[in-house]
């Protein structure tokens, strides 16, 4: 199996192929790779996109290699490859966003929109630490996951799905926001799986191991 983390200049790559890396030590057969090469994408039998900073700069730098993007969405929408994209990499799923330029179009995979958050004044924005989960819809990603369980967030913007089924989980910060959303065989988290220790590395796990057509 090889797993390809896609590297576009904008991520926290070492900490993600460290993860998956263990996360798929015990798998026969699987490999990980950070890559910006297209020919590794489309021989990938699982996809990451991960991502760090604003809305519009990771657009921006995705787009800039159109034969990476090209295979991206090749794999993704017309081959139905796994794929997960953690924090502005999940993001980047919106049909809209409104961070760095305004009204910018994303990768439009999930329909919503990426808004500032809004919250009351006693809730720090960023959104940064530890929270637990409300799960909405079941998705094999959350597999022997339970409300307990805490994940790392760092975020300022947050994805409102236009339809509720697609959201997995969310999290509480001020209000309900959304912490993991999904369509077909593509999945997105708002947290960081490779941050947050034993229950982001069984999630990592759980995407390795994941069919979405089984």
């Amino acid at each position: 199996m090889n797993i390809a983390i896609i590297d576009y200049r904008s991520g926290n790559l070492h900490s993600a192929m460290k993860s998956f890396q263990f996360a798929a030590s015990d798998l026969r057969n699987a490999s990980v790779k950070v890559t910006s090469c297209y020919k590794d994408v489309l021989k990938a039998d699982k996809l990451v996109l991960p991502g760090v900073g604003s809305f519009s700069f990771c657009k921006s730098k995705l787009l800039e290699n159109t034969d990476v993007y090209k295979a991206l969405f090749d794999r993704v929408i017309e081959q139905k490859t796994p794929f997960l994209g953690i924090c502005v990499g999940m993001q980047l799923l919106a049909t809209m966003g409104q961070e760095g330029k305004q009204n910018n179009s994303g990768l439009d995979w999930i329909s919503g929109e990426v808004k500032k958050i809004v919250v009351e004044q006693s809730f720090k924005i960023p959104h940064m630490g530890w929270n637990s989960l409300c799960f909405k819809n079941f998705h094999p990603l959350f597999n022997d996951i339970n409300t307990n369980d805490h994940f790392y967030f760092v975020h300022s913007y947050e994805f409102i799905a236009c339809l509720e089924n697609e959201v997995v989980a969310t999290t509480s910060h001020g209000k309900d926001i959304v912490a993991a959303i999904a369509k077909e065989n593509i999945i997105g988290l708002q947290f960081h799986p490779e941050k947050s220790q034993n229950p982001g590395l069984k999630i990592i796990k759980n995407f390795i191991e994941w069919d979405p057509k089984s």
